[in-house]
Formats: C-alpha cells, structure tokens, sequence
C-alpha cells in the first residue's frame, strides 16, 4: 500500500472559495496522519476518501487561526459521524488551553448528544493533547507505520514547528509557516517529498510596508524556496500556503524556477 499524500487545504488567511485551509494528510498502508487543521478540513478529508473514524490522529504546526479554525470540527463531527476512539493531537504550548476551551465551548452539545436520545460513544469526544517541548523537539511520535519529528521553525514570537514523516518507502517534510531557516535545509535534504509554504517575491513588492516586513520577517518567498530547494535538493517540491496576491500558479513556478 505505501505512503502517499493528500493536499486537504492549501489556502490561507485570505478568503478564496476554491482554497480551503492549510490541511495536510499523509497516509500509510490506509492510515491517515493529519497535520493541521484549517477551516473545512473533515469535510476535505471525506472527500479524498477517507473515513471520519480514521480521523484520529493530527500534528499542529502552529496555533494560528487559519491552521486551527476547523479543531472543532475535527473534534465534534466525526464524533457524531462514527469515530469511536478518542482524538490525539501533538503541537506546539498553548494547544492544550485551544482544546479546553473549544470542549468548554462545546460542552452543552457534547452533553445532549451523550445524556440525549442520540446514540453517542463518549470515548469519541476525549482529546488527547500532547504539547511539544520548545527545548527538546525530536521525534513526537513512532508507530509500526512511520516516524513524526518535530523540528523548530521561525513564525514570529511563538513556538512553531515543522514535521518530518519518515515511512518504510518515504520520507516527508512538511514545513509549516515559516522563513527560510538552516534547520528545515537539514531535515529535508535529500527526502521524498518537501511540502513548503511560499509567496510571491514580485507581487510582494506592491504590498503595504508593513506587509512586506511581516512577509519578509515570517513567511518564505518564491526566490528564497528556489535556494531552499537548491540546498536541500528533494526529489519532489509541492507548493502549499501560497501568497499569490496578483500572480497566477504557473507565474509562481517561473519565479523559482528561474532563479
């Protein structure tokens, strides 16, 4: 069966209706490890093909809103739909305090659906919530299947990580938002597949300068992913988290692939 990957959101703060939010699964022999979580995420996932009762297991690389909006709906819907076991989520500190207050939230609906008439399995609303040391990242998680590394990034004051699949016939990074750093060069050098957040450098330009230094302080251009790729060298780049801004996709591969 092997390891494959499917894009669930690739979009971003800004609304676009044909983008749904960042969501990335990787899935091995049939089962499916889920890192973040944007706005639509199950409903991307069921149509891939997957299963609400597989939705179990979810990696955070960081806790803004575009990447979390859909943690309730990863929490809840399957929760009604089937799941039968509870949900884990490893990420970055201050994930346990985002679950506690959505169950908190919630927990007038968590509570007529379990004390009401509708059948309902109260394993299947527990979160499991594991928060990554900011000192000691490595690997989070090991199964029979594949290994989860976490590795540090650079997304503003906050704790934000990168993750590192590594399965019997692949090896995968996924960079989460971030600038360009030397730690993300290393764990992707010579992998698989690099799954790499990126926006425009031509289009940057007429942005606000206020934009442009958030842009430019957090988050990762076209030109500066080309020399990532250069250094890192992996067999296959796939674009997520894009800032087209005016630029169209093929537009975004030519400034890469030109520098």
């Amino acid at each position: 069966m092997g390891t494959s990957v499917v894009l669930l959101g690739t979009g971003t703060p800004n609304i676009d209706p044909s983008r749904s939010g960042p969501s990335v699964a990787v899935i091995v022999d049939d089962i499916p490890y889920l890192i973040d979580f944007g706005p639509g995420v199950v409903r991307r996932a069921i149509e891939a093909g997957l299963k609400s009762s597989q939705l179990t297991l979810a990696f955070l690389t960081h806790l803004h809103s575009d990447h979390t909006a859909g943690y309730p709906d990863l929490i809840l819907t399957p929760a009604v739909d089937g799941r039968t076991s509870k949900l884990v989520v490893y990420g970055p500190t201050g994930l346990q305090s985002m679950t506690n207050h959505i169950l908190a939230a919630y927990e007038e609906d968590i509570r007529e659906r379990l004390e009401g008439q509708e059948p309902a399995n109260p394993e299947s609303y527990v979160v499991e919530c594991h928060e990554i040391s900011n000192e000691t990242p490595g690997i989070v998680y090991q199964d029979g299947r594949v290994s989860v590394e976490a590795f540090p990034v650079v997304h503003g004051s906050w704790p934000a990580y990168g993750y590192k699949f590594t399965s019997a016939d692949r090896s995968i990074v996924i960079s989460g938002d971030t600038a360009p750093t030397p730690m993300l060069v290393d764990k992707a050098r010579n992998c698989d597949i690099l799954i790499h957040e990126v926006y425009s450098a031509i289009a940057l330009k007429d942005r606000a300068a206020d934009w442009i230094r958030y842009h430019t302080s957090v988050h990762t251009s076209t030109h500066e992913l080309a020399e990532i790729a250069s250094q890192s060298k992996p067999k296959l780049l796939v674009l997520y988290h894009q800032l087209f801004w005016s630029r169209s996709e093929t537009e975004l591969l030519q400034e890469i692939k030109t520098r």
